[in-house]
Formats: C-alpha cells, structure tokens, sequence
C-alpha cells in the first residue's frame, strides 16, 4: 500500500505531462502553415523571413514583459542564465529562421514531414543533459518513428534533400537544444516564466532587428493573419503547455508525442492553405501514431525526475 500511494503523484504528474505536451504539439502544428501564409512562396512572397523571424520574438517579448511584470515574478538567477542563453538561441532564433527560409522554397506539407526527426533529436539532446535512461524498446520505437517520417519527407522530394531540407534540419536541432534547455529550467521556475524570460532576455536583439527588417512593400492581409498567430501561439502560449509538460512527464517521453507534429502540420495545411492530403499520408500518420503509442508505454528512467516533477507540480499547477 505505501508504495502505491508513493508512486500516484508521479504517475498523475507523467500523465498531465503527455497531455500538456500534446497541446503544445497541437499549438505548434499550426506554425508551418501559418509561416507559410506569413512568408508566401517565392513567386508570391509575402513578409521577408528575417522580419517574421525576429517581429514574432519581438512580439511576444513585449507580451511576455507585461506578463511578468503583472505576476511580478522574480528575476532569473545568475545560474540560470546559460540555459536562457541556449533556449534563446534555439526557439527565438534558429527555429524560426529556419523555418521561415525554408517554407518560401518548400510547402508546408514538405517541412513539416522533414521536421518529423525533431523528437528522436531533442530526446537524444535530453539524454546527454539530462542524463535520462530509456529502454532499447523506447529508443527502437522513437528511431522507427523518426525513420517513417524521413521515409515520407524522401518520397515526397523526389528521393533527394534540398537547401530548404538543410535550413529544416537547421532548424530541428536548434529547437531540440532549445526545448532540452527550456525543459531544464522548467523544472527550477514555472513554465510561463521560464519563455517568457527567455523572449525578454532577447529583445534587445530582436527589437532592433524587427525595426530594420520591417517590410517596405505592401502584404496581404492574409500574411499578417499568419504572423500574428505565429508571434502569440507560436511563440509564447504553446511554450506554457510544452515546457511544463517536458517537466512534468519528462523530456525523453513526452517529446515522443511531437512525432505527431508533422501529421497534424499536414492536416492544418489542407484548409489553411489549400494543399492537397494523399491517402499515403494518412497511412504514414497511423504508422507514426502506433510507434507513439508503444512508446509511451515503455520504461523511462529519469535520475531526480520525481523530485523535478514534485517541485514542478508545486510551482506550477494553479491547483495546488
């Protein structure tokens, strides 16, 4: 009986965790199209990639300035600067950059089934960190999933990778760094802050280089529409779930449930931007959802993970 009651708490906190991750994905599945709308293609563009890159961070800089001063949380502490620094460096920069260079060459749909690789890299990075222990079935599961979704991105490129394909995976070790950072420190402030503080930190940057890359030629309205999710969903909100879940489930196992990104990107891209679903894509999504399935059921040891998870559950659940 002890040792039940002992494990509920971790088990509730795992569970939240997939669940906040999940909507954070959802969130993010969102980005490629609506970076698309934001960018237009080569023959339409749009917004120049360098504006859409640092105006969303400016954005929800100044959003998450007034957050914090309205919550009045306290300063970050000097040893938490370094992980600000790389979370910055990967979700405020590299990603968006990434991204935004590739889809004027690439549709959503092509981005979004390369960036299928994002969750085998950040559990990798997450390993090394964070000294998390995953069982062979884990890492089998996550590789097979990876190895469909670079399957689907080879098949529908004609069997080659483009520079659009080097600026993606540019970007998907970025986010991965990023996300294993943020993930970090999740588990040391609470998760709004902890974005919220790393898009601060990086206004001084951002803010000057949204002035000078402010576009000079008239956009559609539908490109400011795509902007503005990407600079309030993108950008901030969707980092309160996925931070939070990283540090309430644990980063190797909830970073798993991102192989369901790129599905969903290819899904949203069909209404927001018109592009076609094949019923090949459908199949390689159930491929992907399975290996997601029985790999969230396979072991995961996380060293001090408990404790984390405890001190993130105190901090950050409203409820508690």
């Amino acid at each position: 009986m002890p040792s039940a009651v002992a494990t509920a708490p971790r088990v509730d906190a795992t569970q939240r965790g997939l669940m906040l991750g999940a909507l954070g994905v959802v969130i993010f599945a969102l980005t490629f199209p609506m970076t698309r709308l934001a960018v237009g293609p080569q023959d339409a563009p749009q917004l120049p990639p360098a504006f859409v890159t640092a105006g969303r961070a400016a954005g929800a800089g100044l959003l998450s300035l007034l957050y914090l001063w309205l919550t009045g949380a306290p300063r970050p502490q000097r040893q938490h600067l370094v992980a600000l620094g790389l979370s910055a460096l990967g979700t405020v920069v590299g990603f968006p950059l990434g991204i935004a260079l590739a889809l004027r060459e690439v549709p959503a749909m092509h981005a979004a089934v390369v960036t299928g690789v994002l969750p085998l890299a950040t559990a990798a990075i997450a390993a090394a960190a964070l000294r998390q222990r995953a069982s062979a079935g884990f890492w089998i599961c996550a590789v097979a999933g990876c190895a469909l979704v670079l399957a689907f991105a080879f098949r529908e490129g004609g069997g080659r990778l483009t520079t659009a394909d080097g600026w993606l995976l540019m970007a998907v070790l970025s986010a991965s760094g990023g996300y294993v950072a943020g993930a970090k420190l999740a588990t040391q402030m609470p998760a709004e802050q902890v974005i919220s503080w790393v898009l601060c930190l990086s206004l001084p940057l951002t803010l000057p280089a949204a002035w000078f890359s402010w576009p000079t030629q008239p956009v559609a309205a539908s490109a400011w529409w795509g902007f503005g999710y990407v600079t309030l969903f993108s950008m901030w909100l969707g980092f309160f779930a996925w931070y939070r879940g990283l540090a309430l489930g644990g980063t190797l196992r909830v970073s798993q449930v991102q192989l369901l990104q790129p599905f969903l990107a290819l899904l949203f891209a069909v209404p927001v931007l018109g592009e076609t679903l094949e019923p090949t894509t459908v199949l390689f999504a159930l491929a992907v959802l399975a290996t997601v399935v029985i790999g969230k059921r396979m072991p995961v040891q996380a060293p001090g993970h408990r404790a984390a998870a405890t001190r993130s559950n105190a901090t950050t659940d409203p409820t508690a």
